[in-house]
């Protein structure tokens, strides 16, 4: 069983969706003991940071993502849990979860695409990945795969965690972590095909990590 947080932030409707098409067992819930019950947790949203975190606090569930982390237990954040898990976002000037190093800033205005054409922000639409390093989320997924992206910021982790790269406007990174505790920009609920095989590859990985302790 997956847990899906909800913390108000939008989307885990979606992603319950996407994991049912998959035949994956999940929970929306925002209850803590739930979600640490679970084989691997997804961290959705859509929305402001400085309003996340705020909803992360009162709800109790901050304490759970940190948790999990320190046990070292599945966790996959997506486009604003992507982004608030690292230490600081510009929006909202917010300090965020500050689980990876790291931070994330709005892209520039006047922004220009490979053709010379208007690179509006937010950022929407359907691009492609450059892997950088190799990994566990990304297998079967083809090269030219294309995902859907909906966000104005974007992350700034450490070099080292970068798995990623999208380009519009300028290069930045789409996917970053280690294994277990990955986070993606793109929004893979809606990425057709290589989103639901990115999800798949997630669940397969918490199955192996906890195969038999999950009680909820």
């Amino acid at each position: 069983m997956l847990a899906i947080l909800d913390y108000g932030a939008g989307n885990q409707t979606s992603v319950r969706r996407a994991l049912e098409h998959l035949g994956v067992p999940c929970v929306v819930t925002s209850d803590p003991a739930t979600a640490e019950a679970a084989q691997g947790i997804i961290f959705p949203g859509v929305g402001a940071a400085g309003q996340a975190m705020q909803a992360l606090h009162a709800s109790g569930l901050e304490g759970v993502l940190r948790r999990v982390i320190i046990r070292r237990e599945p966790l996959l954040g997506i486009c604003l849990g992507c982004q608030i898990l690292l230490e600081y976002s510009e929006e909202n000037d917010a300090m965020t979860l500050g689980i990876m190093p790291g931070r994330s800033v709005r892209f520039p205005d006047g922004m220009t695409q490979e053709d010379g054409s208007p690179a509006p922000v937010p950022h929407m639409g359907w691009n492609s990945l450059r892997m950088v390093r190799p990994s566990r989320l990304l297998e079967g997924v083809a090269p030219d795969a294309e995902f859907y992206f909906v966000h104005s910021y974007f992350v700034e982790p450490a070099p080292e965690l970068v798995i990623a790269t999208t380009t519009y406007g300028r290069e930045f990174c789409s996917i970053y972590g280690r294994d277990g505790l990955w986070a993606v920009q793109c929004h893979l609920e809606k990425s057709g095909r290589p989103g639901l095989r990115v999800l798949r590859n997630f669940y397969d990985y918490c199955r192996s990590a906890r195969p038999e302790d999950v009680t909820c």
